[in-house]
């Protein structure tokens, strides 16, 4: 399993939201790309990027922070929020990102996550954010009626690189991942899933390496900046 730390962005800072209140960020690095520097220095493969602002406002909003982190490390970064139609997509693919997220427009437009998939082998990673096992889009500010295992499986044939499936009620709140929703996905589906959500802990991790599903990674942040996971000690479980 891959550790993917997270790095949030509002308002060009590094963030943390609790379960996606964006009135309820903690800002813990205004240098993002420092942040990152720092993660890739302690040996993380990946880091994950989430532009807040974008996800809300449908259009990239922190683009100069994710430029600035991509110029800072050599490591692979997957981004998401905001990214919504083929033009952006190619424009961060062009920037130097090695995958690209798509939430909303899964659900609004997967036609557009099947064009990119195929445009961009391996590059494209669908991002499922759940509440009770139904999808919630826009920055999680609109509930959906949509089955977060049916949407999975309707994307089996599209050549997805990942699912990136969050558990929203856990996000930020230092309770552990949904571990149950999470496997049952994972089962459900030949696509690699990548958890998120709730990750709190060294145990956290070691619960999800050991659940019994062929889960790819998991994602982690606030865990990482509060320091209730030690990153050296987390790195090495998941390479075990």
């Amino acid at each position: 399993m891959i550790l993917y730390p997270a790095i949030d962005l509002k308002d060009g800072q590094a963030v943390r939201l609790l379960r996606g209140e964006m009135d309820r960020a903690t800002v813990f690095n205004d240098d993002p790309a420092a942040q990152a520097r720092a993660f890739a220095d302690a040996g993380c493969e990946w880091l994950h990027l989430v532009d807040l602002n974008g996800a809300f406002a449908g259009r990239p909003v922190n683009a100069e922070a994710v430029r600035a982190i991509l110029s800072a490390v050599d490591v692979p970064a997957q981004l998401g929020g905001g990214i919504r139609d083929m033009a952006t997509i190619e424009r961060w693919i062009e920037s130097g990102l090695r995958r690209v997220i798509l939430g909303t427009v899964a659900v609004e437009n997967p036609g557009l996550v099947r064009e990119a998939a195929a445009a961009f082998p391996g590059r494209v990673a669908v991002g499922i954010d759940a509440r009770g096992g139904r999808v919630a889009t826009r920055g999680w500010a609109e509930e959906t009626d949509v089955d977060a295992t049916d949407l999975a499986r309707s994307f089996e044939d599209a050549g997805v690189a990942a699912i990136i499936y969050t558990d929203i009620t856990r996000d930020g709140a230092m309770q552990g991942p949904n571990v149950a929703a999470t496997a049952n996905l994972a089962r459900a589906v030949s696509i690699p899933v990548i958890a998120s959500g709730g990750v709190s802990s060294l145990a956290d991790l070691i619960e999800l390496r050991d659940c019994g599903a062929p889960l790819d990674g998991a994602i982690s942040g606030r865990a990482l900046y509060d320091g209730a996971l030690d990153l050296g000690a987390a790195l090495a479980a998941l390479a075990a």
